[in-house]
């Protein structure tokens, strides 16, 4: 997962991107054609209580196939990184004030989970058996 520092993130180059409400109908827009040409989807977490930013990512990659970038934004905190990239998100804009170092080692702290996720769909369980 791409971490971005909230100072860096005006820098980051510009690709075609659509920023989604949290209320937003992710089917209407599949059918519209919404996703078509689009490099990256921002999702907000207007605060880090609310989740549905969560589950639109989920439902872009494993229902709706998007295959570009998903990026987190708003109140991005680094306890939520892990899970943000298992459901499918691909970059983050950390919240003011939260350093990158901080927030890249949260990924050395997890080596395997025992459920499946949008990275790796089998459980551990299934992936031993294999």
């Amino acid at each position: 997962m791409k971490i971005i520092a909230h100072a860096e993130a005006a820098n980051d180059p510009i690709a075609k991107t659509l920023r989604l409400a949290n209320d937003a109908d992710l089917a209407q827009l599949a059918l519209d054609g919404a996703f078509r040409g689009i490099d990256r989807i921002e999702l907000n977490f207007p605060k880090f209580t609310d989740g549905r930013a969560y589950s639109q990512a989920v439902l872009l990659r494993r229902r709706y196939r998007f295959g570009g970038d998903i990026r987190a934004t708003g109140d991005v905190l680094i306890d939520s990184l892990v899970h943000m990239q298992r459901s499918g998100f691909t970059s983050a804009v950390l919240a003011e004030g939260v350093q990158s170092a901080a927030a890249e080692r949260q990924f050395a702290r997890y080596h395997a989970f025992y459920q499946g996720d949008v990275l790796q769909p089998q459980p551990l369980f299934a992936r031993e058996a294999a």
